[in-house]
């Protein structure tokens, strides 16, 4: 087993670690368009720190430093950027893209109240004379909970462990005041994370140690949520690197566990093994790893839209796609021996290193972030094909979609010291109209407080079922009422 790991291992460090190409800097104003300018491409603006020139003046901006995400608020009205070796997570006004505020991610002992209580789970066996509260962490993706009022932040590690071989943690964003308003541990190196669709769990993927977290945040209330599970996705690696030489952990990290999401059902939460070249299925209620999905190309990133599940391949520079029903179905076949084949996926060749995907709200758009390519690239669904593409700042690696559709953000990290530190921002013109989506319902003001330095939080309403709605004007109806009653919270 371990030697199939490093192999794997070696064959995703090969792809993720090619010579650095040409780097690039994309101009404000570029355009790019479909054959047929079904899409229309237009780079309007930039957030960089790779120049202090004339020119570029008025798009520098100093907390742009490895910006390894970015994530657009539920309400369309903010976007959310983690400067990952700034160890900040930046946020700006999505109308006219100016700074809103700069989150710190930087802790010590006057924080101790925001640390959830609940670290049995995860051991600190590296630095026994360390203090493990006292960091500054490297925010990696994020995630939105309780309709957008809350945003999860794992990091990448903690500064004072090298090699990410210790539990490192998660921040809990109020999106209201944009403040820290909880902390996790959680197991070695996590990268994605996600929260189910009815809002009751959180899955942390934990990339340095081929496990999976699953918290419990069903309660309105921040200091409820607690840890269900760390789930070995399928068998837990046991970390023993140097303290102080760097190793690569790209690399040396098992399955390299990667795209994380939650079934419409929320029965399964499906990850991306980057270097199994499958899909892992975990059981959300039975708290287990099922097996592994094969036939699809070491997928990195996971998307479910309109009956599809979508996946790039990093390795690959691919786009695929196949049925929902077909995944299901085969994660029906897993069975005792924890393997089976999903046939019948759709591929479409991109821009080399395929890392971040998105869909338009019609899903008949992807928009893909590719790493070497240095491009945005846009696939025609329906048609599995590339129409378009437009340079980007040199290797960039996350993307999001405005709520309409007609924005999107992609962040540059940057690669072996070339490149990166900039965040590029795209309109985007569509010649039929993309179906409006409305934002949800906004949480109402916080009722319930948690202790803390200077720090407080609360309980969220959501909005009521419309069953109890239809029940409730059902029952007037049975009592002679003549009138329609009608509420919401």
């Amino acid at each position: 087993m371990k030697s199939s790991y490093a192999l794997l291992a070696l064959v995703a460090a090969l792809a993720l670690h090619v010579d650095a190409q040409p780097v690039v800097h994309a101009r404000v104003g570029i355009t790019a368009a479909s054959p047929d300018s079904a899409v229309v491409l237009t780079l309007v603006g930039k957030k960089q720190n790779y120049s202090m020139a004339q020119s570029m003046i008025e798009y520098h901006d100093d907390a742009v430093n490895s910006p390894k995400s970015a994530n657009v608020h539920p309400d369309g009205k903010k976007y959310y950027v983690n400067s990952l070796e700034g160890c900040q997570t930046i946020v700006y006004d999505m109308a006219t893209h100016k700074r809103l505020k700069v989150i710190t991610h930087h802790f010590g002992p006057e924080h101790k109240a925001l640390w959830s209580a609940d670290t049995s789970m995860f051991k600190f066996t590296h630095y026994p004379h360390r203090d493990a509260r006292s960091f500054w962490g490297k925010p990696v993706e994020s995630a939105f909970s309780h309709g957008g009022r809350y945003l999860w932040v794992p990091y990448y590690r903690r500064t004072f462990d090298l090699n990410a071989q210790d539990p490192s943690a998660i921040a809990v964003i109020d999106t209201q005041n944009d403040t820290i308003i909880r902390l996790f541990d959680t197991g070695p190196l996590p990268k994605m994370i996600a929260c189910s669709n009815d809002g009751k769990h959180i899955a942390v993927t934990h990339w340095g140690n081929n496990t999976v977290g699953l918290i419990d945040v069903a309660s309105d209330n921040p200091s409820d949520w607690h840890y269900l599970a760390v789930i070995p996705a399928p068998n837990e690696l046991h970390l023993n690197f140097s303290l102080t030489s760097p190793v690569n952990r790209d690399s040396n990290s098992g399955l390299l566990l990667r795209g994380t999401v939650f079934t419409p059902d929320d029965r399964y939460v499906l990850v991306g093994e980057m270097g199994g070249g499958g899909i892992g299925v975990i059981d959300v209620a039975n708290r287990k790893y099922l097996g592994r999905l094969s036939g699809c190309s070491s997928p990195r990133h996971l998307v479910i839209n309109n009956g599809f599940l979508y996946l790039t391949s990093n390795s690959a520079g691919l786009v695929q796609r196949c049925p929902l029903d077909s995944i299901l179905a085969a994660v029906a076949r897993l069975g005792d021996s924890k393997s089976a084949t999903v046939r019948g996926w759709e591929t479409c060749k991109v821009g080399g290193g395929a890392r971040t995907i998105e869909l338009s709200p019609s899903g008949n758009y992807a928009f893909v972030a590719c790493n070497s390519a240095s491009r945005l690239c846009v696939v025609d669904t329906r048609q599995m094909k590339q129409i378009a593409e437009i340079p980007v700042d040199s290797y960039p690696v996350g993307l999001a979609l405005s709520l309409d559709g007609k924005t999107v953000i992609v962040t540059s990290q940057g690669r072996k010291g070339g490149g990166g530190n900039a965040v590029n921002i795209y309109r985007v013109d569509y010649a039929q109209p993309e179906p409006v989506i409305a934002p949800p319902p906004s949480p109402k003001e916080a009722t319930d407080s948690l202790a803390g330095d200077d720090q407080t939080t609360a309980s969220a309403t959501r909005g009521t079922a419309p069953w109890v709605i239809v029940g409730i004007a059902a029952l007037a109806a049975i009592a002679g009422a003549t009138f329609f009653l009608r509420r919401r919270k």
